[in-house]
């Protein structure tokens, strides 16, 4: 009787049909979306009954938990733009937890696969799947096959080596619990706001947030200008950079993503930028990378819109 080798078991493996990817909804996650941006536009009618140190309270909540994410997460621990010491690597990690985007190891692994397969099936959130996946669509349903096989290959060593990384990961459920909801919502009953405008506000800040962030894989995926790569999708968008603390230019970004300011423009509608400039002044940021004027006006003559 001839035997097949193990040669020949993996040539006729390779040759079968792959098996076509199927969309699986998320149900609990769907629900949990359509709850939470149903009480956010009720908070929106009653906005004008809280108190105006609960507004202002909420505004400082959103940048801090913009800046956990787009300081921190992004463009320290994702791309290593910069260079953080032990105090301030803390701080951000706090924020991140406010901003409850997930750990910042999960975070910059998905952000790290995102640049690396951009556009394609092992993207988190392709953009050429539609606006709606890119933006909030990927968090509703199963990643592809091809997010999960591929980002095994991404490199995250650096990150397991970081301890604040790796606490934050540890404890992440109790210090999202704290600072995502259990200090935001405290703070205001201080001055005599009621529990419940509290919670709203709460959940109106998270639910912002969380869109400023999907517009940088939507909305600055599909419009603006590309003056650096006009042959990928990421764009330079500024509604998007403003509402997003300075993640809208994203066209430089995607070309130069190791530049702490993710801009050619510094602090120009970039509050993130602004924030990591003034630790800098305090010796806690350092090592800030930038694009030299000679390697940006090059590219931009060989592959600018």
């Amino acid at each position: 009787m001839q035997t097949i080798t193990e040669t020949q078991t993996s040539e006729i493996l390779a040759m079968a049909p792959e098996k076509k990817y199927r969309m699986q909804i998320v149900w609990r996650n769907v629900l949990l979306m359509i709850a939470l941006h149903l009480a956010s536009l009720y908070t929106i009618t009653i906005l004008h009954t809280a108190a105006p140190l609960t507004l202002a309270w909420t505004l400082l909540c959103i940048i801090i938990s913009e800046v956990g994410v787009t300081a921190g997460a992004h463009r320290l621990w994702a791309h290593k733009s910069y260079k953080a010491k032990l105090p301030l690597r803390i701080l951000l990690a706090f924020f991140n937890s406010m901003a409850f985007q997930n750990s910042i190891l999960e975070w910059s692994r998905d952000h790290r696969s995102h640049h690396k397969f951009s556009e394609t099936d092992a993207d988190p959130h392709n953009s050429n799947r539609g606006f709606f996946f890119c933006h909030i669509g990927w968090l509703l349903v199963k990643k592809h096959p091809d997010v999960a096989k591929k980002g095994k290959g991404i490199d995250l060593s650096d990150l397991y080596d970081d301890h604040v990384v790796m606490f934050q990961n540890r404890f992440y459920l109790p210090s999202v619990l704290l600072m995502c909801f259990i200090v935001p919502i405290a703070v205001p009953m201080y001055w005599g706001e009621t529990f419940l405008m509290s919670y709203l506000m709460c959940l109106l800040r998270y639910c912002l947030v969380l869109n400023c962030t999907w517009m940088v894989n939507s909305v600055a995926h599909m419009w603006g200008y590309r003056p650096y790569d006009k042959n990928i999708n990421p764009a330079e968008n500024s509604f998007v950079a403003l509402l997003a603390s300075g993640e809208g230019y994203h066209n430089y970004h995607h070309v130069f993503p190791y530049d702490y300011s993710t801009s050619e423009y510094g602090v120009k509608l970039n509050l993130t930028t602004t924030f990591i400039d003034t630790m800098a002044l305090f010796g806690l940021a350092t090592h800030r990378r930038k694009v030299s004027p000679e390697v940006l006006a090059a590219r931009i003559k060989r592959t600018g819109q």
